[in-house]
């Protein structure tokens, strides 16, 4: 096994930025779940389909598996974030290791809190459609999300090739 260095880089102010805005958003997630759960009736959306609509309908205790998995998700994808010597290069080198490892671990960092953020907007449109003050997530949910998320993903690949 390719023993890689440990490198002590600093986050950068984007991926500090990035990290307040996602925790906050997943603070006020919480909050606002929290807040209207007396509301709520006793199904709510479950699942999409492609377009966005409903096609599964469940309990609103179904509404805390989202919070579970974006904050595991979080927590795991924060822990391999401190570890750029475990992802895997094109091409390293004593020259490009630097940028490399920052560039991966942005990725990770951006990926993560793009999940998270996808996730809140998804709580909040369930709740939103189970109050009866919306239809669906929206039929351009699933093309803007992917896109975004492939899009951050060629972004910082592309950068990584760049830079051999």
């Amino acid at each position: 096994m390719n023993k890689r260095p440990k490198l002590n880089i600093p986050k950068t102010r984007f991926e500090k930025l990035f990290d307040l805005v996602a925790t906050l958003v997943f603070l006020a997630w919480i909050g606002y779940l929290l807040f209207v759960w007396g509301q709520l009736p006793d199904e709510v959306p479950a699942h999409y389909d492609g377009a966005g609509v409903v096609d599964r309908w469940g309990s609103k205790w179904e509404l805390l598996l989202l919070p579970i998995i974006a904050c595991l998700l979080t927590v795991f994808l924060a822990f391999l974030e401190k570890h750029p010597e475990w992802h895997n290069y094109l091409n390293l080198t004593e020259t490009n290791i630097k940028f490399q490892y920052k560039n991966s671990r942005m990725l990770l960092n951006v990926i993560k809190n793009e999940a998270l953020l996808f996730f809140a907007y998804i709580s909040f449109q369930s709740i939103q459609v189970a109050l009866g003050k919306a239809s669906s997530l929206g039929f351009a949910f699933l093309p803007i999300y992917l896109g975004i998320l492939f899009g951050s993903m060629a972004f910082f690949i592309v950068r990584s090739v760049k830079n051999k």
